[in-house]
């Protein structure tokens, strides 16, 4: 797309200069600064005032080598990105303030961090030959958090400036040394980072050769990339032929992009895909002087959309793949997003989200290249009555997603949401055909999510975790233990939608998501919403050898009653924080045994949304026949 739209000449035109940009006012420029509300700048003030004097901790060798020891990962990004934080804090503290109380401060932290070895996190290191354990520190390999540092310290050297020189003339030309070292050079001289693109050909069984597509690492990483190409790179040849490779890139993420906009790594990540993806256009469009402007692309608008389309209720967002069942985005984000695409209802999310947050609508818990426009928009953002969209239906054709409830805007009654695709998504769950159900915006049927990431997480063990497992997904049956298996080619088939006042209904044939030691010839699913009425659900299958058993199950939050054959009754319960289950009755057909056992949360991850413990509800068919139609049905 971008890069189609102009040369490289062109664009080398079109691009404004070093001195020319200036997307944001300088702590020199204080009457912008003192123009801000005074609220949010006692609270930029008083957040940068926490780190004044602030003893920045080591990153010893041991800390580092915990990943490959033991597959611990927090114990480093604690101490890592709590030095970015309290660096991003104190200036922007600064800023607001204006009186050099902070100086010394910003000083420690840049020093700190441009002394660091490495600055993306270990679990990474896989990026270089040497593998995991400590850096290479002779070769320099960008990841995510290598690239947040790049856009860190580029708006601290944009933003301070020359105040720097005051304290020292070497703080300035110690970043851009450590900007293009660390992440300028390599991203110019390589083009085998798998995030770019450039490398992700893959040939399959039969010899052919296909493209995978990059996931949110190719906006997230580029949209820091640019920030710190075009505020810190002199040489305007340079500078202009980088940001036309970080286009070619960009491509790669946006031209095989769905044409529905639809996530597949869920709606907590758009936060950093979709929404990175934003990023990148709105640095694009400004230093163009506005004459790069795509947002009226329907590819452009629909992977906006998507952020409100897989709300379910309030805080809860649809979570399919490895994403929490609880979302908050950047208010800011998502409203100046639907500024651009002119969509209402997405500005009405961002002040939702937004609503009776104080100190700049969530704006200064964001990174700094998000903190800023946030900062210099509050007034737009005030302007908008905060509104939860709920639309009643949405049907995303190319990632097989159907979501459906019995009113439009409203989060009373049911609510169904289905999943298609395969299983070689990003950051996949093998759970083709899995579905969640909600009644009155609170949680009935639902997917786990995902625990605290690890080594195991994204290593061979992967699918040894139960919550990436079919059988921790709704009524996914598991055939004598055969469960579904991972790859791009155990996919749903034969998927159809279809859509009127009175009911919504996904069809898919899950049976081709398992291999052939299940045995299952055909496993037709549907999913049907009887808007105010009930949830259906039907399964027609066929096996081609006898089973001794099959199970199929379910998690909710909800206290269990199975006492009632054929019946099962979820009842509210407290579980987390205040939250509580809705309440439902599930039926199925006799002729299988149902039991229910109780899932416990040790990750504080999970337990941050489920609480201590889940229940899962077991179905069991012995010695079942060879071809029957299961149903169930789920009303309030």
């Amino acid at each position: 797309m971008l890069s189609q739209l102009h040369s490289e000449v062109e664009y080398a035109k079109l691009l404004l200069s070093q001195d020319e940009w200036r997307p944001y006012p300088r702590l020199q420029d204080r009457n912008a600064w003192e123009a801000l509300p005074a609220d949010v700048r006692s609270s930029m003030i008083a957040r940068g005032e926490k780190s004044l004097g602030f003893d920045w901790p080591s990153l010893p060798a041991t800390i580092l080598l915990q990943y490959a020891r033991n597959g611990n990962r927090s114990n480093f990004e604690h101490i890592s990105f709590d030095r970015r934080t309290r660096l991003r804090q104190l200036v922007v503290a600064e800023c607001a303030e204006g009186k050099s109380r902070f100086m010394d401060d910003i000083v420690n932290g840049v020093w700190a961090i441009c002394e660091e070895s490495y600055w993306g996190v270990p679990a990474h290191l896989n990026m270089q030959e040497a593998g995991h354990g400590l850096p290479d520190t002779a070769e320099r390999t960008v990841d995510l958090f290598v690239a947040e540092t790049l856009n860190l310290l580029a708006w601290t050297y944009y933003l301070i400036g020359e105040a720097f020189d005051g304290i020292s003339p070497l703080i300035r030309p110690r970043i851009v040394l450590e900007i293009d070292d660390r992440g300028l050079k390599p991203m110019e001289e390589r083009e085998d980072f798998w995030w770019m693109g450039f490398t992700l050909e893959r040939k399959s069984s039969d010899g052919k050769v296909s493209l995978r597509r990059v996931n949110n690492w190719n906006p997230w990483i580029i949209s820091n990339w640019l920030c710190a190409l075009l505020l810190t790179e002199p040489d305007d040849a340079r500078r202009s032929r980088n940001f036309y490779k970080a286009l070619r890139s960009l491509d790669h993420f946006i031209d095989p992009y769905p044409d529905d906009g639809g996530c597949d790594e869920g709606p907590g990540y758009w936060g950093r895909a979709g929404a990175s993806l934003f990023d990148c256009l709105e640095i694009i469009r400004s230093a163009t002087d506005e004459r790069v402007d795509v947002y009226e692309d329907p590819k452009i608008r629909n992977i906006g959309q998507y952020v409100y389309r897989a709300q379910i209720a309030g805080e809860y967002f649809l979570n399919f793949a490895d994403a929490r069942a609880i979302v908050s985005h950047s208010p800011s984000l998502v409203h100046r997003y639907g500024q651009r695409i002119a969509d209402p209802d997405m500005m009405a999310l961002g002040a939702w989200f937004a609503d009776g947050d104080t100190g700049g609508g969530g704006a200064l818990r964001d990174t700094i290249g998000r903190q800023l426009p946030a900062i210099f928009s509050l007034d737009d953002l005030a302007q908008v009555e905060p509104r939860q969209p709920l639309p009643r239906d949405v049907w995303l054709e190319d990632i097989e997603v159907m979501t459906a409830r019995d009113n439009d805007g409203s989060a009373d009654g049911l609510y169904v949401a289905v999943k298609g695709g395969h299983n070689e998504e990003s950051h996949n769950h093998n759970d083709i055909g899995n579905f969640v159900v909600f009644a009155d915006g609170k949680p009935i049927i639902i997917d786990a999510g995902v625990e605290t990431y690890t080594a195991k997480t994204f290593g061979p063990d992967r699918y040894k975790i139960w919550t990436m497992i079919s059988p921790y997904h709704s009524l996914l049956p598991t055939v004598d233990g055969a469960e579904q298996l991972p790859g791009p080619e155990y996919k749903a088939t034969d998927v159809s939608y279809e859509s009127d006042d009175v009911s919504a209904t996904m069809r898919l044939n899950i049976a081709s998501a398992y291999g052939e030691e299940a045995g299952i010839e055909q496993w037709s699913r549907e999913v049907t919403c009887v808007r105010g009425q009930r949830i259906d659900i039907t399964d027609t299958y066929k096996l081609g050898r006898q089973p001794g058993e099959i199970t199929a199950g379910f998690l909710t939050p909800c206290n269990v009653d199975i006492s009632t054959s054929g019946t099962i009754r979820l009842s509210k319960r407290h579980f987390n924080e205040g939250r509580e289950s809705g309440q439902a009755i599930f039926r199925y057909a006799a002729g299988r045994s149902v039991t229910f056992e109780k899932v416990t949360i040790e990750d504080s991850n999970l337990a941050s949304v489920w609480g201590s413990e889940l229940t899962r509800v077991i179905l069991t068919a012995t010695n079942p026949p060879l071809e029957d139609t299961w149903t169930y049905s789920i009303e309030k």
